[in-house]
This record gives structure tokens, C-alpha cells and sequence, in this order.
């Protein structure tokens, strides 16, 4: 159901960055998502859609298969 939210979580971690930061540079996309979403995507209690792997490589910097 969801195999990047431990690499998103990594990822965000080695940026320094905390939940509500990377929540709020999200917004910066028009990406309303909350913290309590993010920790539930994290700990793979929610999925992710192509659409959100593609907008968190974006907001992470990364290439979208280092989320895989």
C-alpha cells in the first residue's frame, strides 16, 4: 500500500526538516496536506498516489525513484 513513506521520512530527516516544514513547503505547491497526514504516510498507515510520489520528489528534491 505505500513503500516510500520511510524513505520520504528519511529524506526529510537528512534536511533537518520537520513534519509541519515539509508540510508547509507542500503549501508552497498548493499541496494542502497536514502533519498528521505526513506522519501517517511515514508510518505507512496511508498510502500514496503517483500523484503525491510526483509532488514529494518535487518538495523533497529528490528523483523519484530514490522515494523507492
Amino acid at each position: 500500500m505505500n513503500i516510500v513513506g520511510e524513505n520520504i521520512k528519511k529524506i526529510r530527516e537528512n534536511n533537518g526538516w520537520t513534519q509541519e516544514q515539509l508540510a508547509a513547503k507542500c503549501h508552497l505547491l498548493e499541496w494542502n496536506i497536514s502533519r498528521g497526514t505526513l506522519a501517517k504516510i511515514e508510518s505507512n498507515v496511508r498510502g500514496v498516489s503517483d500523484k503525491e510520489v510526483k509532488l514529494f520528489s518535487i518538495v523533497l528534491k529528490v528523483k523519484i525513484n530514490e522515494l523507492f
